[in-house]
This record gives C-alpha cells, sequence and structure tokens, in this order.
C-alpha cells in the first residue's frame, strides 16, 4: 500500500465506495477496504470524512443529487405535450448519467437493514412522485388522476428495473407508443416518438 503520497480525491473515495455498495453491499464500505482498493493509507481518508458514518452520509447525498434530483429536473423540464414531458421522465432511464440504477436499488436493499436510510427511500419516493404528479397537473389532470397516473409510470418503471427485464433497445422502443398511451391516455406524435427514439439510441451503447 501507498504511504499517502498518492494524491486521492474525496470525490475517488466517493466512486470506491460507490461502487462497493453497489457490487457487494453496504457492509463492505470499510474504510481499510476502500484504501486498499485506492491504494494509498487509510490516513488520507480523513482528509475528506469524519468516519466511516460521514462517508456514508456523503453517499446518500450523492444518491440524491444523482436520481432524486436528475428525476424532478426531468420532470420540471419544458414540454409540448404530456407524452413529451413523460418521455423527458423516461429519459433517466435511457441515460445512465441521468439516474444511476445500479446506486438507486443498492440504497434500498440497504434500506432493509437501517431504518434511517428507510425513510430517506420513503421521503425520495415521495418527491420523486410528487414531481411527476406536477407533471401530469401541468398538461391537464386534475389532482386525483394526477395521483394515479404517476404512480403507474413511476412504479412500473421501478419494477421494470428490478425485474431485471432483458430486451433489445428496439423491442423496448417498439412498445414505448402503447406505454405511453397507456400512461398519458393519449397516443403520442410522430415528433415526440422521432425525438426519443432518436435520444434512445444515442444513449443505447451506454445503457448501466
Amino acid at each position: 500500500m501507498a504511504d499517502g503520497h498518492i494524491k486521492v480525491t474525496r470525490d475517488d473515495w466517493l466512486e470506491a465506495a460507490r461502487q462497493a455498495l453497489i457490487r457487494d453491499g453496504v457492509d463492505t464500505v470499510k474504510v481499510m477496504a476502500l484504501a486498499s482498493e485506492l491504494n494509498v493509507s487509510r490516513s488520507s481518508f480523513y482528509w475528506y470524512f469524519k468516519n466511516r458514518d460521514d462517508l456514508l452520509g456523503a453517499l446518500l447525498d450523492q444518491w440524491e443529487e444523482r436520481n432524486t434530483h436528475s428525476i424532478l429536473r426531468q420532470c420540471a423540464r419544458p414540454a409540448a405535450c404530456i407524452n413529451e414531458a413523460a418521455c423527458n421522465f423516461f429519459r433517466c432511464f435511457i441515460d445512465p448519467a441521468l439516474f444511476d440504477r445500479g446506486l438507486d436499488f443498492s440504497v434500498r436493499a440497504w434500506a432493509r437493514q437501517d431504518d434511517q436510510v428507510r425513510r430517506r427511500i420513503d421521503a425520495a419516493d415521495a418527491t420523486r412522485l410528487d414531481a411527476l404528479e406536477q407533471m401530469f397537473m401541468d398538461h391537464g389532470s386534475d389532482a386525483t388522476e394526477a395521483d394515479w397516473r404517476a404512480r403507474m409510470i413511476y412504479f412500473m418503471q421501478l419494477g421494470y428495473h428490478a425485474l431485471e427485464v432483458q430486451e433489445t433497445m428496439e423491442v423496448r422502443m417498439a412498445r414505448l407508443p402503447g406505454y405511453l398511451e397507456g400512461f398519458t391516455g393519449r397516443a403520442p406524435t410522430e415528433a415526440v416518438m422521432k425525438d426519443f427514439l432518436t435520444f434512445a439510441r444515442h444513449h443505447a451503447g451506454q445503457e448501466a
């Protein structure tokens, strides 16, 4: 192991922790193991974090920013119609830069053994659903309709990834017009489909 002269940043520690969490769960996110992986002494850890709990808190903050805040931004993007707005939401699950699927489900697994993390998950889900409800209301749904449509689209999307559905991008996109009509109650226009298909094909090779 190096003696600490190698420059390792706070982001390096966070990325190593994120990878360990996704790969093997929260119990493997330990200072000594991460130091070994980064090939530095553990003393460099304490330049950036007070202790392991501080690191775990920073990891949760990163998850909030990378996933929850990304969904909020996508739902709030200007859109000419509800199907364009729904496609803005779906972009999160096409572009890994907008949503870290592995991190999201690893945090959910972590929440099964930590009540504080469970509360963070519950609050994040509520915030994401609020954003989706507002998205539907912005495009003409009343509060009741927005409530159930938000839950349909959100729980379907999470379940889709939880089940690790294996299909090609071509197959997935072929189903998109039916999905959109089911989620929004309106058939998508050719312009909406063309725009989203272009985005999806561009990111097809970048899926997590």
